[in-house]
């Protein structure tokens, strides 16, 4: 039934339904950022953590591998520049990863809440 078709009392009805809807979703994201509101700084400082050490640990073995290999065996290459390089490489791609899954389990929280409210509706 278009809006034209409908009596002024089922307009103002189908408003306000949409009204409260809109003001219970509205709700719902204030008490949950309110809710959160705590665990977003630490949840930030554990991100920077996890990314640091996802860097710093490859970078600090690569290195040090590359160190040993140059006093044990001498070439004209230097070991520790290559595994230096390396474990950069493979410190990025791990801190990438670790960030794209917080990512996603974020946006899957978000489309939870989402759908849960539109279950609600009549």
């Amino acid at each position: 039934m278009t809006d034209e078709q409908m009596t002024p009392k089922e307009r103002r009805d189908k408003q306000a339904e949409a009204f409260t809807r809109e003001i219970g979703l509205k709700e719902r994201r204030r008490i949950k950022g309110k809710r959160g509101k705590d665990e977003t700084v630490w949840f930030g400082l554990g991100m920077i953590g996890v990314v640091g050490w996802s860097v710093a640990i490859p970078t600090l073995i690569g290195t040090a591998l590359g160190l040993w290999i140059d006093r044990t065996w001498p070439s004209r290459f230097s070991w520790a520049l290559m595994l230096l390089i390396l474990g950069v490489t493979v410190g990025a791609l791990n801190a990438w990863h670790w960030v794209r899954k917080a990512r996603e389990s974020i946006i899957e929280e978000d489309d939870e809440d989402e759908d849960s409210s539109q279950q609600e509706k009549p």
